[in-house]
């Protein structure tokens, strides 16, 4: 009887063996088809399909938690939008070119082709450094505001600043003016302290809305995709757009450690418009209902044809994400004078970092600028082995001291600015939702320089020598953070 059901024990557990290995052939198989389909990155890829079958059953949990982009798929059946406003300027860009100069024309025809979205015309763009410029602005026209005001911003604050342009939000209220509030979850997210959410939900007549709520463990897989977008629209005719969170830090430039530096623009013209789309694209995404708006733009026929050339180019996961990641590789390729970079985090992957190269090597001149000390302790040290690089092909990298500097300018051949919420590496170019502003002015392009060598007078230049003789546990220590700075 003994020797029967020791033999029948065994039975089951070499069936039930069979059953496990069967599980994770089905299941490691599957998550290998469903990430060859719809996986583009090779070294993604590869990553993943590695992890699936070396880590059973715990390498298909986490793809299937952090790998699938639910956002793309839940965003699709949302919108049910075309991602090209613009679809015929891809078989003819000489559509609509304007005061644009002439030497542009092929840098514009790849532009319309990453995104074709259409140039306007007659814009104006004022930069605005820091709080101390840019909250009185804001606040301003937000208590002038006479049909609508509309802010999204990744970061917002609950503190005595922006307190400030809470009651500005209840002033326009008073007025006839309705409001509405888009924050992100994580960006706004407090454990310690107040959220600016309960604050807002106070604010009788105004309306805010959520980016993708943290629910633990439901939405956990989307944790990393993130709403990053900075605008702030009033009657359709104004606009503060850039890479400036709503938060008093912005305002204590004097402070090195609590303090940030950093720029926003204000921006008047047909772009507006532009920019009300991304808004109404993503209250949409949130609130699963139209936004019907009060205000239009209204155009000034005088300068329909003049002033700053401008278009928006928004960006993220619900769609073909890395257009903005094409439009930088883009102007890199197209400058033949010099190339300005400014920016809080520098981690691009190898196709940038050989377009900068390639610049060099061809006689442009390239300068990035980038705080000497992050907010994130890991990014100097994966930052580091890339600098090296660079600088070896002479690029030149100036370091700023704190307070830290948030601010984000591009600017190639003293002409073709591009300025928004993206930052230079993985996360901003592959998983977070974007929106930058490409502008074609000589005069932008010269205000931000002279902005960029202010910056200068302050900083160090990176040291080649003092980065080759780095200890070997510290270059490896930076070399293996690198690795990871897709998922910082």
């Amino acid at each position: 009887m003994s020797n029967f059901l020791y033999n029948s024990h065994m039975e089951n557990i070499f069936w039930q063996n069979i059953a496990i290995v069967f599980a994770y052939f089905v299941l490691s198989v599957g998550s290998a088809v469903h990430i060859l389909i719809h996986k583009d990155d090779i070294k993604s890829s590869i990553g993943w399909i590695a992890l699936v079958f070396l880590s059973p059953f715990i390498g298909v949990i986490l793809y299937i938690f952090f790998g699938i982009n639910r956002v793309k798929r839940k965003g699709t059946k949302l919108r049910n939008k075309k991602t090209s406003p613009d679809a015929a300027l891809k078989k003819d860009a000489g559509l609509l070119f304007g005061n644009i100069p002439l030497h542009c024309e092929s840098f514009i025809k790849y532009g319309y082709n990453v995104y074709p979205q259409k140039f306007t015309f007659g814009n104006s763009v004022i930069p605005l450094q820091n709080g101390i410029q840019s909250y009185p602005e804001m606040a301003e026209a937000v208590k002038n505001a006479k049909k609508e005001v509309l802010v999204e911003s990744y970061i917002f604050d609950s503190d005595p600043e922006t307190d400030k342009l809470i009651e500005a939000f209840k002033t326009a209220i008073a007025n006839g003016a309705c409001v509405k509030v888009l924050i992100d979850a994580i960006g706004t997210l407090k454990i310690f302290k107040e959220s600016i959410e309960k604050k807002l939900s106070k604010v009788k007549g105004l309306e805010y809305g959520v980016f993708l709520p943290f629910h633990f463990p439901y939405t956990f897989s989307l944790f990393n995709l993130r709403n990053h977008r900075k605008i702030m629209l009033i009657d359709s005719q104004t606009a503060f757009f850039g890479g400036m969170n709503l938060a008093m830090a912005n305002t204590l430039t004097g402070d090195a450690e609590k303090g940030i530096i950093d720029i926003t623009f204000k921006v008047e013209g047909p772009v507006v418009e532009q920019l009300k789309r991304v808004f109404e694209d993503d209250w949409e995404f949130v609130k699963k209902k139209k936004l019907h708006s009060r205000a239009c733009f209204t155009p000034n026929s005088e300068n329909a044809q003049t002033g700053i050339p401008a278009r928006i180019i928004p960006d993220g996961p619900d769609s073909e994400s890395g257009k903005i990641e094409l439009l930088v590789q883009g102007m890199i390729n197209f400058a033949s004078k010099k190339i300005l970079i400014i920016t809080p985090y520098f981690l691009p992957e190898n196709n940038i970092l050989t377009a900068l190269e390639m610049a060099v090597m061809r006689g442009v001149n390239v300068e990035i600028i980038i705080p000497q000390k992050s907010n994130h302790k890991i990014i100097p040290w994966a930052t580091e082995p890339n600098f090296l690089r660079l600088a070896s092909k002479g690029v030149k990298i100036y370091m700023t001291p704190p307070p830290f500097d948030h601010s984000k300018i591009f600017v190639t051949d003293d002409e073709k600015v591009l300025v928004g919420s993206s930052n230079w590496d993985v996360r901003s170019f592959k998983l977070l939702f974007e929106a930058d502003m490409e502008i074609i002015s000589k005069d932008i392009a010269k205000q931000l320089t002279e902005i960029a060598e202010e910056k200068k007078k302050k900083a160090k230049q990176f040291d080649i020598t003092a980065s080759k003789n780095l200890p070997f546990l510290k270059r490896l220590r930076n070399n293996a953070c690198r690795l990871i700075t897709p998922y910082y």
